[in-house]
């Protein structure tokens, strides 16, 4: 598209469609916070131009500047010719509503085990003032021990990473949500260097893809730290380890909740004795799965 072209791009209706269009011919992947291509231009249209993420209607047929045009058009030329996810083009992701930092240090925050933590895990927990100590391993950015901080309001939570990067993004989180009383981070290699405790409530998004799988991820998921996505042949390598520790580390009433993405049928070759509960979301089926201190 010529110069000359872009200047008819002259409200955020005309800018959107263009995004859209550019988006579908270059067959981008989508899947970092959005599923289609309209979401993905509507959010990058309102960042580049400092409006709120969540208003579109009221500024769909206002003109821009030539300085701002030329400021979205440049984020959606890198979304196609970059392959960039948008979180990182714009420095930050939202998940159930929360703004969190992130970069290229760790993967974009999308775990659907976020809107279980809306819900307090309900039913399976039956009072969330109750948690009184919680745990997120592989912690990444810190979203998933963030929004279990919140929705546990009385717990102390424990976050745990391999990846010193990936605690320096969770550690700017942690303090941009005032938790650092209640939130600690923790750097170690699943549970080697993690103090013991009795937690009850342990959430996991754990690095579970499989081998193939990873040979095949689209450019943008390639942009991701490989850490934090591979799962060695059958995606189990990591969860292996993290089922043989996890019942020392939860308490008599405990629960591990464990995404493992699209890998039940592998999880169910390597586990065939257990007999998890499976969680659904509006986002996510057969996805993540619920046990219990007992059952591990």
């Amino acid at each position: 598209m010529s110069s000359s072209d872009r200047q008819e791009l002259q409200t955020l209706r005309d800018l959107i469609r263009y995004g859209v269009s550019r988006f579908n011919e270059a067959q981008v992947a989508l899947g970092h916070g959005s599923d289609n291509a309209w979401d993905e231009a509507v959010y990058l249209v309102l960042h580049g131009l400092h409006l709120p993420p969540d208003t579109l209607d009221p500024f769909l047929d206002a003109r821009v500047t030539s300085d701002e045009r030329a400021k979205v058009l440049q984020l959606i030329d890198r979304r196609v010719t970059e392959r960039l996810p948008a979180a990182y083009l714009t420095q930050e992701a939202w998940l159930r509503g929360h703004r969190f930092y992130v970069d290229q240090r760790v993967i974009v925050p999308r775990s659907p085990i976020a809107e279980l933590l809306d819900q307090g895990l309900s039913p399976w927990l039956r009072d969330p003032f109750e948690v009184t100590r919680a745990l997120d391993m592989c912690t990444g950015s810190g979203c998933l021990a963030i929004l279990t901080a919140l929705a546990f309001p009385n717990a102390d939570v424990d976050a745990v990473d391999v990846s010193t990067d990936a605690l320096e993004v969770a550690r700017r989180n942690v303090d941009e949500y005032g938790l650092q009383d209640r939130l600690t981070l923790h750097h170690s290699n699943l549970f080697d260097a993690l103090p013991h405790a009795a937690y009850d409530v342990i959430v996991c998004n754990p690095p579970y893809v499989n081998s193939q799988s990873m040979d095949e991820l689209p450019h943008e998921y390639r942009h991701e730290p490989s850490l934090a996505l591979a799962g060695g042949t059958d995606g189990m390598d990591l969860v292996r380890r993290i089922l043989q520790a996890a019942p020392k580390y939860l308490s008599p009433e405990g629960v591990l909740v464990l995404e493992i993405g699209y890998e039940r049928d592998h999880f169910e070759a390597a586990f065939p004795e257990l007999e998890p509960v499976w969680l659904d979301t509006e986002e996510a089926s057969d996805q993540i799965l619920l046990l219990t201190r007992e059952q591990l």
